[in-house]
């Protein structure tokens, strides 16, 4: 609009604006107060009217964001961010500080919601794309294509940017916007500028194919009319600067009515939540972000020298990582981006320019530190802050209750959390994120940890992301606080869960999140599920999980014999399902077999010495079971030479056994396929290299045999063998390649001791091997006199 028609009676002050643009919003707070507007009228959603004054609060903090969502539907909703340089925002502040009614007229959410469900069922889901063009009305709407036009879709700012012969529509922005500063003496010139250039925009491309917004024009334009019947001249509207040309548009009332009849609907609540800075940003997915809202932010809060403010934040951070920055590498970064944009034909350095001369002066021309500047200060981990008085679902409520009290606030930055779970506050922080995830509230995430590994310690990466707050609203439909609402979550999901995996794994969450309230129902379904599954591999892919729960129960003093009676079942029909299991399959087949085999029997170690229903132990009835799996000719060769192997581990079968056995199965009979696959179950996996390096005698099987197998045969084998010795480790992989340069036998051994391969030696160096006695001390600890005893050690050498 121009600056006489914001004088003319009756029509109203029309401020279009972009959103998340720091130059809108100084532009807007001047046009405010030098206009006085009596009523405010702010794109947004109506149903926020009663949340305004919330933010004048001293505990609101932008960025933050208002969250609709449907009742019945809470994963359905919709945000409008609002950052501290979102003219939107600096509208809602000005209003509130001067006592001038302040509403919003946007599209109702209820139907945006709506909307947006029929057009997922009917067409598909499409991002609604925002800017000076599309409202804060909803970053996750999406938009549809209006039967009133069919034109193509536009970016208003790129196509601006384009007629000015820009190739970036955000440096056209700060050149035109951003570093020209509110109109000097008509704070009303940036806008009227605006609206001409959006007005030739409409009338080119009509709509732009923004069909949505043909409706919520139309909505806002109603809204219009009632607030100059009640205020007459004194309205203010601020909005997108794409609409501006349609509320001027002198459009009539039943035209209106007649766009916004039948629109669907569905039951809305709305709140405040909290938002970052990442999540403005177009990295992060946001559909309506802006690329750097991190030097938005400070270019709206420097008051001068905005760009030495900046190289000056610049260099502090650098400083903080041990990079060597002075104040005459800001002097110099400053001067070459003056230049730089002189150079340009900018009327300012941009963020462009300083973060070429950060590149050239401060980082010594690599992108390396300039992707932490990038991470750090461009988008920045700036995390907002809404009162404890906006509504919320009583989860949220007692979510909230819980981070205080375990002093584990939510923090827009990632970070890692190291818990020993011998302590009480960690073991309840631990038993929250558990059942946080059970929820779906990804809050926190496992993670490898550093200090130390066993089941006493936990290691999480927490970041807490906006989209969370939608999370929380849609777990409280299963209660009303977080171990409530994650016992009833599991109780469904174990009656709903298909595979017996999937149980065992339900089980295992129940017992780290400390749910004794849902063990019952999940073990129930376990056993019913266990009983009538059939297939041994689902049997064998559920006992780990199993084994894994026990172990967990006993580190956190939970009763599981309940668990303990299901795992013996699920193991003795392991045992007597898997023989005939394993009879006749392919390779492919017989690979994944080879998995369970070893997931069993490493979950079996971790069970230990538990009585099995018939006589002995479960591991004594799964060494038989290993036995039978070794000596049964219609068992696939790889199962057979991992059962092999397994026994061999296991001081189970003698070396002269195993080596016995490899002969026959390596004989000239054998055809050199199976024999592979047995030598690939044998050896492959850990520590099959180090048995061939160590075992003079397998290893010279193994080479007799390969340097015996026919040409024509070994193009068949050769992708078998690579793959098993392509698994050792390195320096495994070179020993053996230098024991077959010297050759097997004794001879070669000979040759190999003498020589001094890797791996071996003339003999035992007694001197070498008393100077690891004082770790072995500590490793095995004292017997009565303090010393070793001579027989352990000998042992371990």
């Amino acid at each position: 609009m121009n600056g006489g028609q914001a004088r003319d009676a009756g029509q109203p002050l029309l401020l279009g604006v972009r959103h998340h643009g720091p130059g809108s919003a100084r532009a807007v707070r001047a046009a405010l107060d030098a206009s006085r507007p009596r009523v405010v009228l702010i794109e947004g959603p109506p149903e926020a009217g009663p949340l305004i004054p919330l933010a004048a609060a001293e505990d609101m903090r932008p960025p933050v964001a208002l969250l609709a969502h449907a009742v019945d539907e809470p994963g359905r909703s919709a945000f409008w961010p609002l950052a501290a340089f979102s003219p939107e925002w600096v509208a809602l502040r000005w209003a509130l500080e001067h006592g001038v009614p302040a509403r919003f007229i946007d599209l109702p959410a209820t139907h945006t919601l709506a909307w947006e469900r029929d057009e997922e069922e009917n067409e598909g889901d499409e991002e609604d794309k925002e800017g000076v063009e599309g409202g804060g009305g909803g970053a996750e709407a999406a938009p549809e294509r209006h039967a009133l036009d069919e034109d193509v879709r536009i970016d208003p700012l790129g196509v601006l940017a384009d007629t000015a012969g820009y190739d970036d529509a955000e440096r056209w922005w700060e050149d035109v916007v951003e570093h020209r500063g509110v109109g000097k003496g008509d704070a009303l010139a940036p806008f009227t500028a605006l609206e001409e250039a959006m007005t030739a925009l409409r009338e080119t491309y009509g709509s732009g194919g923004h069909g949505r917004d043909l409706v919520r024009e139309a909505h806002m334009r109603l809204r219009i009319r009632e607030a100059q019947r009640e205020f007459e001249d004194g309205v203010a509207v601020v909005c997108g600067a794409w609409h501006v040309p349609a509320l001027r548009r002198r459009a009539g009332v039943t035209a209106d009515r007649a766009l916004l009849k039948g629109l669907p609907r569905v039951k809305t609540d709305v709140t405040w939540v909290p938002w970052t800075h990442r999540r403005l940003s177009r990295a992060g997915g946001y559909g309506a972000g802006i690329d750097s809202p991190g030097w938005y932010a400070h270019l709206f809060a420097a008051p001068d020298r905005p760009v030495e403010r900046w190289l000056t934040k610049v260099a502090g951070l650098l400083r903080a990582e041990d990079r060597a920055v002075s104040p005459g590498h800001v002097i110099e970064a400053v001067r070459l981006a003056e230049t730089l944009a002189a150079l340009r034909g900018r009327p300012l350095p941009g963020l462009g320019e300083a973060t070429d001369a950060v590149r050239a002066v401060m980082c010594d021309g690599s992108d390396v530190p300039l992707a932490l500047v990038h991470d750090r200060l461009v988008v920045g981990d700036v995390l907002g802050k809404v009162p404890d008085t906006v509504p919320a679902v009583p989860l949220q409520r007692d979510l909230e209750r819980t981070q205080r009290r375990l002093r584990l606030g939510p923090e827009a930055a990632e970070r890692e959390l190291d818990l020993d779970l011998r302590k009480e506050t960690d073991a309840e922080r631990s038993r929250l994120l558990h059942r946080l995830r059970l929820l779906g509230i990804d809050w926190g995430r496992p993670a490898a940890s550093r200090s130390g590994t066993g089941t006493f310690r936990e290691t999480w990466r927490l970041r807490w992301e906006p989209e969370l707050a939608v999370r929380t609203a849609e777990a409280g439909v299963w209660g009303t606080t977080v171990p409530a609402a994650a016992t009833a979550k599991a109780e469904a999901d174990a009656v709903a869960a298909r595979a017996l995996a999937d149980v065992t794994g339900l089980a295992e969450r129940c017992l780290l999140a400390a749910l004794p309230d849902a063990l019952p129902v999940v073990m129930r379904v376990l056993a019913d599920r266990a009983a009538l599954d059939t297939d041994v591999a689902h049997l064998a892919q559920a006992l780990p999980a199993l084994v894994r729960s026990l172990r967990y129960g006993d580190v956190r003093g939970t009763d599981t014999a309940a668990l303990a009676e299901v795992a013996a079942g699920l193991a003795e029909r392991v045992f007597v399902g898997l023989p005939p299991a394993c009879a006749g399959l392919d390779a492919d087949a017989a690979e994944e077999m080879r998995r369970h085999v070893d997931a069993v029997h490493s979950a079996l170690g971790l069970l230990g010495d538990v009585p099995a229903a018939r006589d002995g132990t479960l591991r004594a009835r799964w060494r038989a079971v290993l036995r039978t799996l070794s000596a049964r000719d219609a068992v696939p060769g790889v199962l057979r030479g991992r059962a092999v192997r397994l026994l061999l581990d296991e001081g189970e079968l003698a070396q002269d056994e195993a080596a016995r056995l490899m002969r026959l199965v390596l004989s000239p009979g054998t055809p050199p396929a199976d024999a592979a696959a047995w030598i690939d179950g044998f050896v492959g996996g850990s520590g099959g290299g180090l048995l061939l390096v160590h075992d003079e005698r397998l290893f010279g099987l193994v080479d007799r045999w390969l340097t015996a197998v026919p040409a024509e045969a070994f193009t068949d084998v050769l992708p078998l063998l690579r793959r098993t010795f392509s698994a050792y480790e390195p320096g495994v992989r070179r020993t053996l390649g230098e024991l077959v340069r010297r050759g097997p036998g004794s001879q070669g051994r000979a040759q190999a001791l003498t020589a001094g391969a890797p791996g071996f030696g003339p003999g035992v160096d007694e001197a070498r091997a008393d100077a690891v006695l004082p770790v072995l001390r500590l490793l095995l600890g004292p017997d009565g006199d303090g010393e070793v005893r001579a027989d352990r050690v000998e042992a371990r050498r």
